[in-house]
């Protein structure tokens, strides 16, 4: 039996995207042994998900590096797929004593790689696709997923009932977006909120951390506020209940792409053909239209309530 590392660690947009490609991983190598090196944060998508062990490191610091290094050379890999391909990730696969090692750089110290370099010509998840050909495994694309318990299912359940949603007719808007991008966020969710109130929609707002005090205050108007009480793995679950969500290019877009579920999503400030949510690429609403090498950024205050309205009706959703 072989023992096979995977390297993910962030961010969560990524985390997600690459649960489609681990799980071809763990395919390839069924009769391995497999282990997930990711950030602390995102140990609880992969805490139930068969056959993968996890070991968590801080994704900051010479001394997680350290720590990581020394975890990795005890544990003998035979193989290493770096996901992440960073400048960490490289020094870790550089000094992990690994004798394959694939990544996405045709440069050292991968082995196995693409042939010519990376620069953003595709989207990332068809770069990390041709990563894994050069492994030998036979990739394709395949929806992300997060593993879902019976737990899970039961939360999103009772929480329905709580709101009085289970045989109702809602959607998921997620207003924010990471700190460090506020120029992610498009600033008119609160009137298309009121628009699709006014459609016969239950508005459910999505979020976590900082935008807790955005949710709040825009469901003293319309909706209903569910920031933090939902995990990933549970968000997904809800998202399966929905009727469709609409976010800004940020995590959440990507973990309701899980659900089975439309998720609308606003671009601008960054490339929709490099970043969009995989199975999503039909529902990107954007600034304005460029292809890869004529891109450059838009502010999404030109993308109009009216707008996005009118892709719903398109979609027969209103």
């Amino acid at each position: 039996m072989a023992k096979i590392l995977i390297i993910k660690t962030g961010a969560l947009g990524d985390v997600v995207m690459a649960t489609a490609l681990i799980r071809q991983i763990q395919q390839h190598h069924a009769q391995d042994e497999l282990w997930l090196l990711t950030s602390p944060a995102y140990a609880e998508i992969f805490a139930t998900w068969p056959g993968l062990n996890v070991a968590t490191f801080g994704r900051k610091g010479i001394w997680n590096s350290l720590k990581a290094i020394v975890w990795i050379r005890r544990r003998g890999f035979t193989r290493v797929y770096d996901l992440q391909s960073s400048d960490r990730s490289g020094f870790l696969c550089a000094l992990s004593g690994i004798r394959e090692r694939a990544g996405n750089h045709p440069r050292f110290p991968y082995n196995l790689h693409p042939r010519d370099s990376y620069s953003g010509q595709c989207h990332i998840f068809e770069r990390l696709l041709e990563v894994l050909r050069a492994a030998g495994i036979a990739a394709v694309t395949l929806p992300p997923t997060l593993p879902i318990t019976d737990e899970d299912r039961n939360f999103v359940r009772s929480w329905l009932r709580e709101n009085n949603l289970a045989d109702k007719s809602f959607v998921i808007l997620h207003p924010g977006a990471s700190r460090e991008h506020p120029e992610k966020c498009w600033p008119f969710f609160l009137e298309l909120a009121l628009a699709l109130k006014d459609c016969g929609y239950v508005i459910v707002w999505a979020g976590a951390g900082t935008e807790q005090e955005m949710n709040m205050r825009y469901s003293r108007q319309v909706g209903i506020d569910a920031s933090n009480r939902f995990s990933s793995n549970r968000l997904a679950e809800l998202g399966r209940h929905a009727r469709f969500a609409v976010t800004n290019d940020s995590g959440p877009m990507h973990i309701l792409s899980c659900s089975g579920i439309p998720v609308f999503s606003f671009f601008g400030p960054t490339n929709w053909r490099r970043n969009h949510a995989l199975g999503q690429a039909e529902n990107i609403i954007v600034a304005a239209d460029s292809s890869p090498e004529t891109f450059r950024p838009r502010a999404l205050d030109s993308i109009s309530p009216s707008q996005v309205l009118q892709r719903l009706r398109d979609r027969n959703l209103l």
